[in-house]
């Protein structure tokens, strides 16, 4: 069985309904199951540090789950047109597994969620691209052969799976949102497989 690791952030809930929709996509190819991660939380106090165990959701992620995986979904809330902080603080950690090549090779794709429609859904899915570059990933995107890229009215695109939560933060993906999301795990899954073949 083939293991691809969902790892993301997510503040109010959108950018985990997306990663529980990207691994169902990944479980719908024999042979492949997905690994739900996050990231904790970044402290403005340097005292303060997160606990152990998440209080509730997927646990934290390790560097086992980096040298484990087959592929990876990676997923973030928009800040400015940017990842969200604790991811980038994550990847800021990763050296030794750049150094080592562990992701080397490995299929990646990624997801995101925004409050607007153009609250910069595109610059944060390509800021979350630069790290899975240096570590040597290959970048799976959306083709437009998935016609809800072509005809959603929310979230979507060629980058990468995305949500619009709108200024409340709703969770809820809409029917093309969970549609795209499905099937961007089931692509990065289909490419897992033929890599391991």
């Amino acid at each position: 069985m083939r293991e691809v690791l969902v790892l993301y952030y997510s503040h109010r809930g959108s950018v985990r309904a997306l990663a529980q929709q990207i691994a169902r996509g990944i479980e719908s190819i024999d042979g492949v199951s997905a690994r739900l991660r996050t990231v904790a939380k970044v402290s403005t106090v340097c005292t303060v540090s997160a606990p152990e165990v998440p209080a509730a959701g997927a646990p934290y992620v390790e560097a086992a789950d980096l040298a484990q995986c087959a592929g990876l979904a990676l997923g973030s809330p928009t800040r400015f047109g940017n990842m969200a902080a604790p991811m980038k603080y994550f990847w800021d950690g990763t050296a030794a597994e750049w150094s080592a090549g562990t992701l080397a090779g490995k299929p990646a794709c990624v997801f995101t969620s925004t409050a607007s429609a153009h609250g910069g859904q595109e610059s944060t899915l390509l800021s979350m691209m630069l790290p899975l570059f240096h570590h040597g990933m290959l970048l799976v995107g959306l083709p437009y052969g998935e016609t809800a890229l072509s005809s959603t009215r929310s979230g979507g695109t060629p980058y990468g799976a995305s949500h619009v939560a709108g200024a409340e933060g709703n969770p809820t993906l809409s029917d093309e949102e969970r549609q795209l999301a499905f099937a961007q795990g089931r692509r990065l899954a289909t490419i897992v497989m033929q890599f391991s073949r």
